[in-house]
């Protein structure tokens, strides 16, 4: 059985390019476009991994992390988080969240990030 993503990110071209990558590597993809709904996904889907932005409409990813960490059914769950945010103090924010790990986006490309899931959930079998 496939691997189950989801992608919290409110920039289309972003998620769709990503989750394009993510497929054809055999993942399933859900995606979220806000905090709100990507909430709701976690719980729903029980996903594999989570990709989390951090800047989102209405509850930001921080805010996304910390009730996923807190809820005893979705604590469990990996969470990538990809951002342009990359001040040592957000990063260490985020990891101490819960975050197994922090990739800003302008240092990564689409293949990169798609490798370092494959890592977290080679890891986390």
């Amino acid at each position: 059985m496939s691997q189950k993503i989801l992608i919290i990110e409110d920039d289309k071209f972003l998620r769709e390019l990503i989750a394009k990558k993510l497929m054809k590597e055999g993942y399933d993809i859900e995606e979220a476009i806000d905090g709100e709904e990507g909430l709701k996904k976690i719980g729903e889907v029980n996903p594999d991994l989570v990709l989390l932005d951090l800047i989102l409409p209405g509850i930001d990813g921080f805010q996304v992390l910390k009730e996923a960490k807190e809820n005893h059914k979705t604590e469990n769950i990996p969470v990538v988080i990809l951002s342009n945010l990359g001040q040592k103090d957000e990063i260490e924010k985020g990891l101490n969240l819960g975050a197994v790990d922090f990739l800003i986006k302008a240092h990564f490309t689409p293949e990169e990030i798609v490798e370092k899931i494959k890592l977290v959930l080679a890891k986390n079998k």
